[in-house]
């Protein structure tokens, strides 16, 4: 090791976006808890304030900071580090401290980059010097030109031929890349790519070849290990992240798996890479031909999977790989006396599968290609390929039971739906199995290895099996117990009994759950069959699911893991259990969503701790490999399996725990509280019928009556007729609200008859059996957020944020300042009045979240959950009060003392910004509403609100114009909120250039501006071609009305401004308070300073 290194500074990747997510907060910790066992100051720069790694005690000094090269050198500057790791946030950490090495910052400095030196970095990054690099040692890239300029791309395409494909240099998640069949597609994609990135590599097609991956750690003794390697299910054209992915690869012969192994390691000591690193290969399927796509010199998507599939800790590893270590040097994890020295051996499969939200998005592309789409990943542990697949399709959250048995897909054309791929792939395929297609008729259309899909059909025989079984050689009635039938010769009922448990088991090895062999069943038979009757029958027959432990050690050494996953693939439990009763069960949140991400994996972890603090065995069940609660060594049990009622009744009836906590892990968990309660599990803290009171709309409506709490008037859904007489009583808008469900999803404002009717159908096929509820829609009302703990109705802690925004922006995508600044003591006094009356009522013990509307000191209710919000690792870090810890000892029943401070004796402001990832959905209109669109969140900390606002978008990729803003303002209210700052950038000498009505408006108020035509308008200038040709540094488009016109034309404003890189802005009162921060301050003008250093009241 170099004990010169003393002091490291570690780069974080900032905000969750799509592409760049929560593996790095996972990467990012271990790399911390690395450096801390060496005894290494640690300082992070990271303004993510939800993640696990900007929490208290995970590093030494944490800068919530834009990981950009002006902060991170004032950084460098201020705490003088011997050393920097650049490989644990990103591509975001990395291109900036390229940047930073080319400016020659770190020399300067002194400052000494640990693991794979910047010039391996640039070696894998910049195209044409990787080609280059891997022809030296004779390994085959992909026929390629390098291209600056979209004349260059268009050259380069006609010297190789179309199709083509495009990859940008520097570029996250395949940003920036596509197929191209044609001149005009390269001209449209070249254009918008190189507005994100200064290099582009035009690249012959090889789609339809296989694209395979290989994990690679390498010693700076030239020690080099594959850690895992993997294969995508579909064909090379689908973005690793946006394809199923199989580990180990199960379709390779053994020499084409040493051939890539081999030339992996070639690769990795060739480049100079110390750490991890990951190859990715196209391989012909016809022959053993390859090419190398691309290698990744840090730790990628691919590293968290490989981790967790493994059990092999690649950050960890690598953190202590750059400081100097050998592979030899090290233990291995999983045994915890052996070297790392070691490639792991898997005897199960591992499934992982995209989740995507575009459902979410206005006028968005289903399509999925080479740029990546999908916003958060799940990953199966099964001992077979259809166990795995089966279990990750229910996983992934989006209302299936699996690969069949599913509410039918309407598609008109098969075929075309095969050819090209949508987020709905997998269920097209079902879906054309059913239709009499055969393995290869599917294989031909989409070139997904006739393996897969052979397993896929699997799937569908044993379902069509179970399907076609005669009600009679069914031998089980409602109640779950076998049939009888005295008039029948009792050896053919043994017979009948033992070949459908024969079928019933062969459906549970093949991931099929209690409901999917229920709804099989059920086609056959008139009788009632539902999951508790399959459920109680196969317990019955014995039919139950073994626990294994992840052995990756062939069972040449005894694995010590805690690590486990549930298969009816074995014969016995891996693990004794005692039935202490001294387990809790914490549930953790899924795959990462829009509206469910990094926060509630705070909130997990940081029960977890305060279980295992209090003398509790910590068990964990979550299913995503991005998060630092899957991290084995987090918990003293983590089952890597489902959060489905099934599921979790298993692993209770294994663990008998003292108890389950459901309100750290977002909306999945609360929604199985019901459920598990009426199986008589016990539920830490709030009750579930208190849960049902306040996620059911209807019910919590009715107790606000009751409790006379003001809140907007509302109608339940029953009658479209009595809901068209409600709206015109209350008049347009209104807002529609299914129950039981995550930011806002089919949560929709509508401003006439023909949206509510629309919406009032999507809400309904979203929540179908629950309420839901139409309520008023009240405009210019401030949203007011209350996070709390109670105890017993009590309330314990609490803290009261103000949205910057006005109501009828989702809460998840507003910009949120705490302490508040600008409301009422008389307001803050009712809302903790009303919040008390609701805690007693709800009989609320543990974190509960509610949201206030306030208009001219009028409050009233929107809604209240109970579970951890959003919001909870923002509050508690500015308060410096961790109000999980607090809550999970409540649920343990620990005694806990109200803290003795309060928000508004701080001397600093917090604000939340979100993140947006518009960048990457192609057609997607950015505008914001009810329901939630941002991907991530930055937090940042300041003296007053103006410097931590600036910081705070700086964070989250806004920059400060540097001359012309274009301003569409819309409405009357929204013009004459813009005035202000509008006034100002005149003062500070910025060009305004405004849309007609917008232009007529600044000059009747003394502001020059210079008029634009709109893009429907033949005039000139025209603003969408001068957003084409990026005259703008700053584009603000506020919606004005529901008009076709006013529709398109702004649509195109908003889309020309993200496709062209221009910071957006669409809402008035941010774009307000945005232009006044950076008029009134400049980036040079932030204090730099660590959180530590923000006094606590």
């Amino acid at each position: 090791m170099n004990n010169s290194i003393k002091k490291v500074l570690v780069l974080g990747s900032g905000a969750l976006k799509i592409g760049e997510a929560g593996e790095f907060d996972y990467s990012g910790s271990q790399a911390l808890k690395a450096l801390r066992e060496e005894g290494i100051e640690t300082i992070l720069i990271n303004p993510n304030i939800a993640t696990v790694q900007t929490s208290e005690g995970v590093a030494d000094k944490i800068y919530f900071l834009p990981v950009s090269p002006f902060f991170v050198e004032k950084v460098i500057k201020r705490e003088r580090p011997d050393g920097i790791l650049l490989a644990f946030g990103g591509q975001t950490a990395l291109n900036c401290g390229v940047k930073l090495h080319n400016a020659g910052i770190f020399e300067k400095q002194g400052v000494k980059v640990l693991g794979t030196p910047v010039q391996a970095i640039m070696d894998t990054e910049d195209r044409e010097l990787f080609v280059k690099k891997l022809q030296q040692i004779d390994v085959k890239t992909i026929q390629s030109v390098a291209a600056t300029t979209v004349a260059d791309a268009l050259e380069g395409a006609d010297h190789l031929g179309y199709p083509v494909i495009v990859r940008a240099a520097y570029a996250l998640g395949g940003l920036g890349s596509g197929f191209c069949d044609n001149r005009e597609q390269l001209e449209a994609l070249a254009s918008k790519a190189l507005n994100y990135s200064e290099q582009l590599l035009i690249e012959k097609s090889l789609k339809g070849w296989k694209e395979v991956e290989y994990e690679v750690v390498r010693d700076r003794y030239d020690n080099c290990i594959t850690v895992c390697n993997m294969e995508n299910f579909d064909p090379l054209g689908i973005h690793t992240g946006e394809s199923i992915v199989v580990a180990p690869s199960q379709t390779l012969s053994n020499t084409e798996y040493h051939k890539l192994r081999e030339l992996a390691i070639r690769i990795v000591s060739h480049i100079g890479v110390v750490g991890e690193c990951n190859v990715q290969y196209a391989l012909d399927p016809a022959s053993e031909d390859y090419r190398v796509i691309e290698v990744n010199a840090r730790l990628s998507r691919s590293s968290a999977l490989a981790s967790k599939a493994t059990g092999y800790p690649l950050a960890f590893v690598a953190a202590k790989l750059s400081l100097g270590y050998g592979l030899f040097d090290l233990k291995n994890s999983v045994t915890g006396s052996t070297s790392a020295f070691f490639e792991p051996a898997l005897d199960y499969v591992v499934v992982k599968i995209p989740r995507w939200d575009l459902g979410k998005f206005s006028g968005v592309s289903r399509e999925i290609g080479s740029s990546m789409k999908s916003v958060g990943e799940i990953m199966a542990i099964g001992r077979t390929f259809e166990e795995a697949i089966q279990k990750g399709l229910r996983m992934i959250g989006v209302g299936v039971q699996g690969f069949v048995e599913n509410k039918e897909l309407k598609i008109d054309q098969v075929a075309r739906a095969l050819q090209e791929p949508t987020d709905q792939r997998i269920f097209v395929i079902s879906k054309a199995f059913r239709k009499g297609y055969t393995v290869d008729q599917i294989h031909e259309l989409t070139k997904i290895d006739r393996w897969f899909l052979q397993r896929l059909r699997n799937i569908v025989d044993t379902a069509e099996a179970l399907e076609a079984l005669p009600p009679k050689s069914i031998p089980l009635h409602s109640d779950g117990v076998p049939g009888d039938d005295a008039a029948s010769n009792h050896a053919t009922q043994d017979d009948k009994q033992a070949l459908f448990n024969e079928l019933l088991r062969r459906a549970k090895q093949q991931g099929f759950s209690d409901l999917q062999v229920a709804r099989a069943l059920q086609k056959g038979t008139a009788s009632p069959m539902n999951e508790a009757v399959i459920r109680d029958y196969r317990k019955q027959q014995g039919i139950r699911p073994v626990v294994k432990q992840i052995d990756t050690l062939a069972a040449e050494y005894p694995a010590r893991t805690n690590y486990l996953y549930l298969t009816y693939n074995g014969t016995e439990d891996d693990v004794q259990y005692t039935g202490d009763h001294r387990s809790v069960i914490v549930l953790g949140s899924g795959a990462y969503r829009v509206g469910s991400s990094v926060e509630f994996d705070w909130c997990s972890v940081n029960a977890l701790n305060t279980v295992r603090e209090a003398g509790y065995r910590s068990v964990m069940i979550n299913y995503n490999p991005e998060t630092v609660s899957t991290d084995y060594d987090v918990c003293d049990r983590l089952y890597f399996d489902e959060l489905s009622h099934e599921r979790v009744m298993d692993i209770v009836e294994l663990e008998n725990p003292r108890g389950v906590i459901l309100s750290v892990g977002g909306q999945i968990p609360n929604n199985l509280a019901v459920g598990l309660h009426r199986e008589g599990v016990p539920i830490l803290g709030t009750p579930a019928s208190s849960i049902d009171n306040a996620e059911d709309r209807h019910k919590f409506s009715s107790m606000l009556d009751r409790l006379s709490i003001d809140q907007p008037r509302w109608k339940e859904m029953s009658r479209l007729e009595e809901i068209h007489g409600f709206a015109n009583e209350v008049g347009f808008p209104l807002l529609v609200r299914p129950s039981y469900v995550l930011s806002g999803a089919a949560m929709n404002v509508c401003s006439n008859r023909d949206e509510l009717e629309r919406f009032l159908t999507l809400a309904t096929e979203v929540s179908s059996e629950y309420p839901v509820v139409v309520s008023e829609f009240i405009e210019e009302a401030k949203e007011i957020e209350m996070d709390a703990v109670g105890k017993d109705g009590e309330l314990i802690v609490y803290a009261i944020s103000e949205h910057v925004e006005f109501a009828g922006v989702h809460s998840g995508d507003a910009t949120i300042q705490f302490p508040p600044q600008k409301i009422y003591v008389q307001t803050v006094r009712r809302i903790k009045q009303i919040t008390r009356e609701i805690a007693r009522a709800l009989n609320i013990s543990g974190p509960f979240n509610i949201q206030f509307l306030a208009k001219e000191n009028d409050i009233k209710v929107i809604e209240c959950n109970l579970r951890a919000s959003r919001s909870f690792p923002f509050v508690s870090k500015i308060l410096k009060i961790n109000f999980i810890e607090l809550a999970t000892k409540v649920m343990l029943e620990i005694p806990v003392e109200k803290p003795g401070k309060s928000a508004f004796e701080l001397d600093y402001v917090g604000i939340k910004a979100p993140q947006f990832s518009f960048t990457r959905l192609q057609k997607a209109d950015p505008v914001l509403g009810v329901d939630m669109a941002s991907t991530g969140e930055v937090g940042a900390i300041g003296t007053h609100f103006d410097d931590a606002l600036l910081t705070a978008m700086l964070a989250v990729g806004y920059r400060v114009p540097e001359k012309s803003v274009m301003v569409s303002s819309g409405g009357t209210r929204s013009k004459v909120a813009l005035l202000d700052a509008c006034q100002l950038l005149q003062q500070h000498d910025y060009t305004l250039y405004a849309t007609r009505g917008t232009h007529r408006f600044l000059e009747e108020n003394g502001v020059a501006s210079t008029g634009m035509a709109w893009p429907d308008e033949e005039a000139e200038p025209r603003v969408d071609r001068m957003i084409a040709e990026q005259k703008f540094d700053l584009i603000i488009n506020i919606p004005k009305n529901l008009t076709e016109r006013e529709l398109t034309n702004g649509y195109k404003i908003r889309r020309g401004a993200i496709d062209h890189n221009i910071p957006l802005i669409t809402n008035a009162r941010l774009a307000s308070a945005f232009i006044k921060a950076f008029c009134r301050i400049g980036p040079e003008d932030i204090a730099i300073k660590h959180w530590g250093e923000f006094a606590e009241p």
